[in-house]
């Protein structure tokens, strides 16, 4: 299990996928919207871009204490891809933090499906054992922030880069 591996695993309505190169072509169209870098900035990246990133994503951290893990969300009923989530997994004190992130296509988006990813990723997660999850979320991001709420974290008084640390912690 250590170091952690993204494996599929699925929700009522989505796959989730373990990223790999060959997504990005059509990652890049799910992602072509300029909107999505409101909060996070920066622009669409082009295919080739993708590919490039993603081949570094998925050969892993140089850390070998770190995981880094990446999924597609798939919408089973159309057959397509609609955005990721990610997990960065460390260790720490009490066992291991995992800080995540999702992102749904502009075309998909108001259709409960970054709330479906998210909650998905955070109970695998938990069934790895991971103890402690954050995500950062601008505070005029809305719409994070609800996703945030509904896959069980909260927000903290912490800020870093002006974002808002949200966190869930796993009592066994």
């Amino acid at each position: 299990m250590y170091p952690f591996t993204a494996r599929p695993f699925r929700t009522s309505r989505l796959d989730l996928l373990p990223l790999r190169p060959g997504h990005a072509d059509e990652m890049a169209v799910v992602l072509s919207d300029p909107a999505l870098h409101t909060f996070i900035g920066g622009t669409p990246d082009t295919p080739q871009d993708l590919r490039a990133r993603y081949t570094r994503m998925t050969a892993g951290s140089p850390d070998p204490a770190v995981s880094w893990l990446n999924w597609v969300i798939r919408l089973r009923e159309e057959s397509c891809l609609t955005g990721t989530v990610q997990a960065t997994v460390t260790p720490s004190g009490h066992g291991h933090t995992a800080e995540i992130a999702w992102v749904v296509g502009t075309g998909w988006q108001g259709r409960g499906i970054a709330t479906e990813a998210a909650r998905g990723l955070v109970a695998w997660l938990e069934e790895q054992r991971v103890r402690h999850l954050i995500a950062h979320i601008h505070p005029d991001h809305r719409a994070s922030a609800a996703v945030a709420g509904a896959a069980g974290l909260t927000p903290t008084d912490h800020e870093q880069d002006g974002e808002t640390r949200w966190q869930r912690i796993v009592r066994r």
